[in-house]
């Protein structure tokens, strides 16, 4: 098989190669705001235009440009699309057995206020579901739980999205901080307490946000203790726990401490016995134990890896993007018994067994399910496909080596890294195996700290999960807005670059 190394500067100008490198990711963004063009064709146009650049201009090679777009295609079906899928069957199981009407008056008897229900769902629930599941799940669950609380679906897809910020540099047990760490022979711990000095501003400020979204500064007036309570005490635990013991168990502390805090200051009035809410709850409660017991216990022999056919080990990252010539891998992972699909999966197993469901309860929940997300899983797909055409042919490194040469002014920029990461691969766990090594490489010949940037590299990144296509894409599937997927994305811009801007400039300052 023909080997190829990956070309980062084709017009040997660093900036004018970045701004060619831009046109996929500029022209997604007008296919799906100004010309309102739908999510699936929208990231199907950006993949072929994408595909074209990369043969063009960076020689890949057609077949291993066509391979990476399948690659992306089959990444886009398992885990993402198979996570939304599952979510979404369970949460309707939910729905069809009433499980879900005691689940909203848990949630309206701690408070019927609106404001304070985004706080104790998309905040405090949805960084939960981070620290658990991850991948998509935590926006698809909070979602539509407050669709179902009476949310208007646009607003209910934007405030998970934008709360999901409060989780997702540690999402998925920590996995977003030990990857990077791990591939560039950092200390976890060392990068978590570097997170600290960014983060917990977002996530104090990050609940009077979303109340602001819901109601303005009225809201924010009217339930200010409130949203004080949960600021101070999320933002605490997660400033000790990253300091302590590091990133694998900070949201799920965090936010089942701040659910208990707010709990006993609400004082709700208990509508159901403890024992009903714990049925009702149950799904989740087993899907939560699920996902982390599978975050530990792998069955490695049942795992099934496909090498993808002119990929695997057949392209090489070179320098300066890597220290020395390294072998891009390309396998796709099948793991059908221990992922986090398989515990949802097991959880809507549970839920219909310990429920008795009947059968015709769970074909129509399905084919419902299906039917829902045919369109988004498209989209999905097409988006995938689009970001690993970036990413394999060198597309992604043009823009991380042009941030690069900024010099003095890299800590400014360095969150942009993370954030076109998470932009392009919907995962800051993603962005940090594209981009931690020329973190590293980088802040060597500044004279930086490795670990700073490879830190503000996760934060940046988080930034950009509430408006990443694939992030959009699920949201729009979880609330039924399939088609609708610009309305989304142009409510969560404008928050994400601020966010983005402050994140620089506090990097900028303390580097």
């Amino acid at each position: 098989m023909l080997m190829w190394n990956q070309v980062y500067d084709p017009f040997n100008n660093i900036w004018l190669s970045a701004l060619v490198a831009t046109i996929p990711i500029l022209l997604f963004i007008i296919l799906l705001t100004v010309l309102k063009i739908k999510g699936h064709i929208a990231g199907l146009i950006s993949a072929i235009i994408a595909g074209l650049i990369a043969i063009v201009f960076y020689g890949m090679p057609i077949s291993k440009t066509v391979w990476t777009g399948i690659y992306g295609v089959l990444a886009g079906l398992y885990p993402v699309a198979s996570i939304v899928l599952a979510a979404i069957f369970l949460y309707k199981l939910t729905v069809k057995t009433g499980k879900f009407d005691i689940i909203k008056k848990s949630i309206t008897s701690m408070s019927p206020d609106k404001r304070i229900q985004v706080i104790i769902v998309a905040y405090c629930f949805g960084a939960f579901l981070e620290g658990a599941a991850g991948f998509g799940a935590p926006v698809a669950i909070t979602a539509i739980i407050l669709v179902g609380l009476g949310f208007d679906p646009v607003k209910a897809a934007g405030i998970c999205l934008v709360a999901n910020i409060a989780g997702g540099s540690f999402g998925a047990m920590g996995i977003p901080v030990t990857t990077p760490a791990q591939l560039t022979g950092l200390d976890p711990l060392d990068v978590a307490m570097r997170t600290t000095y960014i983060i917990p501003f977002v996530t104090f400020v990050l609940p009077f946000l979303l109340v602001f979204l819901v109601d303005g500064i009225r809201g924010i007036k009217e339930t200010f203790k409130t949203i004080l309570v949960a600021a101070v005490t999320f933002t605490a635990v997660l400033w000790a726990t990253l300091n302590t013991i590091g990133a694998p168990l900070v949201d799920i502390l965090s936010a089942s401490i701040t659910l208990i805090v707010l709990y006993i200051y609400l004082r709700p009035k208990q509508q159901e016995s403890v024992g009903t809410l714990i049925r009702a709850w149950s799904p989740f409660i087993f899907l939560t134990l699920l996902v982390i017991v599978f975050s530990k216990l792998k069955f490695e022999s049942l795992i099934m890896n496909f090498p993808i056919p002119t990929l695997n080990g057949l392209i090489n990252k070179v320098p300066p993007v890597v220290s020395d010539v390294t072998p891009f891998g390309a396998v796709f992972t099948l793991d059908l018994l221990s992922s986090t699909t398989s515990a949802i999966v097991y959880a809507s197993l549970l839920t219909i067994l310990i429920f008795k469901v009947k059968r015709s309860i769970i074909k129509q929940a399905l084919k419902e399910t299906v039917k829902e997300l045919v369109i988004p899983i498209a989209t999905i797909c097409a988006v995938l496909a689009f970001a690993y055409i970036c990413n394999y042919s060198g597309m992604s490194s043009t823009l991380g080596l042009a941030f690069a040469s900024t010099g003095g002014l890299f800590p400014l920029f360095s969150p942009v890294l993370g954030w076109i990461g998470v932009f392009l691969t919907g995962s800051v766990v993603n962005s940090g195996s594209l981009f931690a090594p020329l973190q590293v490489i980088t802040a060597e010949q500044v004279g930086l700290s490795p670990a700073g940037m490879v830190a503000s590299n996760i934060v940046g990144g988080d930034m950009a999960k509430m408006l990443s296509p694939q992030s959009i894409a699920v949201a729009a599937a979880a609330v039924g807005l399939v088609g609708r997927e610009s309305e989304i994305f142009k409510y969560t811009i404008k928050i994400s670059l601020i966010f983005l801007a402050f994140v620089g400039i506090i990097n900028l300052i303390i580097y």
